[in-house]
């Protein structure tokens, strides 16, 4: 840097003094016109350069391509080579859009003397400045009019206007030298890079009294959820509060205003009512605080009421497990043969497609809640392909839950199936024979049928589950059909519904199912009834003693008899 100053100062420049120079472009008319026609002046200010940042600099210093005939040469000065001195500068403007646009050649795109200005260039702290906070605007607004008129008008312009240093600007947004475009940005560059500068600064949210959660709980709605996951068209901030003309949402101007609403979410959501409109996006996480407001107030409800069932069903669930897991291992049982027929193929087929599609809802809903896990990274954070997979395989768990319907109805192993899975009188007396043998009060436990308290209680728990999580899964999927005739809390809650109830779901699974077919010492590793739809007479006659069991054709029970009934 330091050589090509010397270079260029002993170049055939030597001997011409500044004054030489200012005999011509000491005149205050001398101008010039550039190829896009725009009158360029050339009159430089003596005494402003003395008290500019280039004071110590001589003419030959920057115009290194001129020689000393000039300008009887008619040769006009190139654009003066910053980078001499300020690479690092250079070095980022080459890569923002004005220098990919000069690049591209748009000749009246910016360049530093056009926001830097040149021979009167002073520091940025100076009020004097192009480029000082309170001169940004005017100094962009040369080229970009419209968007200074909007941010003036605007929050942010207005603070600035005020005097706060700390408001931003448009080089606080867009960067200093490598200025950027936000409008074609990913929703992390927006929201992620620009607005949590200072939306997310404890600092700043604290001097300003401004809401201290917006970022947080904007990442954890869907919108910032989804963009996380990888989304290109999941609003970002700007596509709600805009990006220039951002006004507080009580004046009627703002995007984000209640009389503007509608138009504001229909650009994403075409259809959107009143009603969708009033949907929350800066929800606090989970439900917890929010205003005061029916829909905060509601939804705080709904999520206490589920954290208790959550807490106490799974509680309960795991102590009635743990201790039977004790007590079967102490009396480990081991059978080969296994004649007694206990699931028929249709039953088995339909247990196969619902564990299939609820393992794939489980894995695609937990992997938009949490899209920095492993869960996630499995489905390549592909936010499309897991939104749709999701869709599909909630689709194929209504339509076997649909296809069980008719079967018991419409067949006689279904008839049947439905009969002996109603609850009835003798399964609250074998709930407290249980509780008790669990306790070892008694050291009998209950005697039971083909079906027991425990099959009763996780078969219409999966019937109610799936009509519950059909139904709120539909209402998220198809909300602008939904809030044409319902109230948009009615998404919100039904939201909060479908995450929490998946959650008692997959718990319940893992605690109480996986135990009875995989984890029981009597069936470990697999019951494998749900294979080939058998058991051995001796699990059948210890689980189920009540039962009238049929055993597969030709295959007898382990003492020689085709089957047996107790009473």
């Amino acid at each position: 840097m330091i050589l090509g100053l010397v270079l260029a100062s002993s170049s055939a420049w030597a001997g011409v003094k500044d004054s030489d120079c200012l005999e011509c472009h000491g005149d205050k008319t001398l101008v010039k016109t550039n190829s896009v026609g725009k009158a360029v002046p050339l009159f430089v200010d003596a005494a402003k350069l003395k008290l500019s940042a280039h004071k110590t600099n001589a003419c030959v210093s920057c115009h290194v391509d001129l020689t000393a005939k000039h300008p009887d040469d008619n040769k006009p000065g190139a654009p003066v080579n910053c980078a001499l001195c300020h690479q690092r500068q250079q070095g980022s403007f080459a890569a923002s859009v004005h220098g990919k646009a000069l690049k591209a050649g748009h000749a009246d795109a910016a360049t530093c003397r056009d926001c830097h200005d040149s021979h009167e260039m002073v520091s940025g702290n100076s009020p004097t400045s192009p480029i000082y906070f309170t001169r940004q605007a005017e100094t962009c607004g040369a080229c970009h009019d419209k968007e200074t008129r909007e941010w003036r008008a605007s929050v942010h312009g207005r603070a600035v206007a005020s005097g706060s240093h700390d408001a931003p600007t448009c080089t606080g947004c867009h960067d200093e030298h490598k200025i950027r475009s936000l409008k074609s940005g990913s929703l992390m560059g927006v929201s992620g890079d620009v607005c949590s500068r200072c939306h997310a600064s404890e600092r700043m949210n604290t001097k300003y009294n401004l809401p201290a959660d917006r970022v947080k709980t904007f990442f954890e709605s869907y919108h910032g959820l989804a963009g996380q996951y990888g989304s290109t068209v999941a609003a970002n901030c700007a596509s709600c509060h805009g990006y220039h003309k951002i006004l507080p949402s009580a004046d009627t101007n703002s995007t984000v205003s209640k009389v503007n609403l509608v138009v504001t979410c229909g650009k994403c959501h075409p259809g959107a009512n009143q009603e969708f409109s009033q949907g929350k996006i800066h929800v606090p996480p989970d439900g917890q605080g929010g205003g005061a407001d029916f829909d905060s107030w509601l939804n705080r409800w709904v999520r206490r009421i589920y954290l208790f069932l959550i807490f106490a069903t799974v509680g309960a669930m795991f102590a009635h497990n743990a201790i039977l897991f004790v007590k079967k291992t102490a009396a480990r049982l081991s059978s080969t043969a296994r004649p007694v027929v206990r699931m028929t193929l249709s039953q088995r087929w339909q247990h196969f497609v619902l564990a299939a599609s609820f393992i794939i809802l489980a894995v695609t809903g937990f992997a938009l809640k949490f899209p920095d896990s492993w869960v996630a990274k499995v489905l390549c954070s592909n936010e499309p392909f897991r939104r749709w997979t999701h869709r599909i395989a909630g689709l194929v768990l209504l339509a076997v839950g649909l296809y069980h319907l008719i079967y018991l109805l419409a067949t006689r192993d279904g008839r049947k199936l439905l009969v002996d899975l109603f609850p009835v009188k003798k399964d609250l007396t074998d709930v407290w024979s249980a509780v008790r043998y669990l306790a070892g009060v008694s050291k009998e436990k209950p005697r039971i049928g083909r079906f027991g308290y425990a099959e009763k209680m996780e078969y219409w728990a999966v019937v109610w589950g799936t009509f519950l999580m059909g139904a709120t899964g539909l209402a998220i999927w198809l909300k602008i059909d939904v809030t044409q005739f319902l109230p948009r809390w009615v998404v919100t809650v039904a939201t909060t519904i479908h995450y929490y109830e998946a959650v008692l779901a997959c718990l319940a699974i893992v605690v109480w199912h996986f135990y009875h077919v995989m984890f029981d010492p009597e069936v470990y590793p697999l019951n494998t009834a749900c294979l080939d739809g058998r058991v051995s007479g001796e699990w059948q006659h210890h689980e189920h003693p009540l039962e009238q069991i049929e055993t597969a054709p030709g295959r007898p029970l382990s003492d020689g008899s085709s089957g047996y009934k107790e009473n």
